[in-house]
């Protein structure tokens, strides 16, 4: 029988830069010449109190990847880990403004990630797809030359797009018009809201960004009406239960809504979102929800086929993925 351990799992929420581990974070940033011990402990762990050290950490940390093969370090580093804990797939977040900040271009950062990508997949099996962000803060302006730059430089592993940042600024219908041209592009396309926004914020996502998957989107279950709307129309949530709790969203798990969603029908998935900066790992967040919430293996190889199915790939990858996962439930 499947152990926890060895659940196959699938992952849909994650930063790249946010899956940097201090111990790569602090070797890149040796050779550099960049000092981080004001975000890296004597332990080997990230140091930040609220949501702007969070914020300011994670700038640090990110701006010692300067170069393609950094960023392939990165990605190679960060998908064997993910294999290790039993992942079949997994899709990051990909940061073209972080990429403009380090003096990259799009083009050598993509191919860069890509490389990371492919390296793991050749000795681990493990599939990887990239969805480029937005940052809400930055204005609609900025969104869409992401957009254009995403559509116009095409790469095969770059299949979604998306928008983070803070959910406070930026009312979606601003971005309406980004997300409009990432989908008539063929792109996958979601949009974080329900973390530090209300129900409203999610309301906003579906009506103006016409979105099927929502990162985090978990405050819904303030609203009854709006999880009535999430099962009825099939979205699917992209939760991420430890960095809801590290960033004090909800206090511990017990109290976290992910069990009350899923059986409302709702449709969702587990995450890491920035797995160093939370102490967590995808890993963890399949084995500490199980255990809170008493989930057989069965429900956990329900959360990953509906990961699969929502997946930015390729039907292809989509239906091997499946297979992957069916024969694990026999092995």
């Amino acid at each position: 029988m499947t152990s926890y351990q060895t659940v196959p799992k699938a992952e849909l929420h994650c930063h790249i830069e946010g899956a940097a581990t201090p111990s790569l974070v602090r070797r890149l940033a040796e050779q550099k010449g960049i000092d981080v011990s004001p975000i890296i402990d004597q332990n080997g762990k990230y140091i930040w109190s609220d949501f702007t050290t969070f914020l300011k950490a994670y700038d640090l940390a990110s701006s010692v990847f300067k170069t393609p093969a950094d960023y392939s370090l990165l990605t190679e580093t960060y998908f064997r880990m993910l294999a290790a804990e039993g992942a079949i797939y997994g899709e990051v977040f990909i940061s073209p403004d972080h990429a403009q900040a380090a003096g990259l271009s799009y083009r050598s950062y993509v191919e860069g990630l890509a490389a990371g990508i492919e390296r793991a997949k050749a000795d681990t099996g493990i599939e990887g797809r990239m969805i480029a962000i937005g940052v809400r803060h930055f204005g609609s302006a900025s969104v869409e030359r992401v957009v254009r730059e995403v559509i116009g430089n095409p790469h095969p592993l770059v299949t979604g797009f998306g928008l983070a940042g803070d959910e406070r600024e930026g009312h979606p219908a601003n971005f309406a018009k980004a997300f409009r041209m990432a989908a008539e592009a063929g792109l996958g396309i979601t949009a974080h809201a329900g973390e530090f926004g209300g129900p409203d914020s999610v309301i906003a996502a579906l009506e103006f960004l016409r979105v099927k998957r929502i990162g985090h989107g978990v405050r819904a279950i303030e609203d009854e009406n709006l999880v009535r709307r999430l099962a009825d129309e099939r979205v699917v949530l992209e939760v991420c239960p430890g960095s809801n709790m590290a960033l004090g969203v909800y206090s511990v798990l017990r109290f976290h809504p992910v069990n009350l969603l899923r059986r409302a029908g709702v449709r969702l998935t587990l995450n890491s979102d920035d797995p160093p900066f939370f102490n967590t790992t995808l890993g963890k967040e399949y084995t500490s929800v199980a255990k809170t919430f008493g989930w057989s293996l069965e429900d956990q190889l329900d959360i990953t086929r509906t990961a699969i199915e929502a997946a930015f790939c390729d039907d292809g990858t989509r239906q091997r993925l499946l297979v992957r996962l069916e024969s694990a439930k026999h092995a």
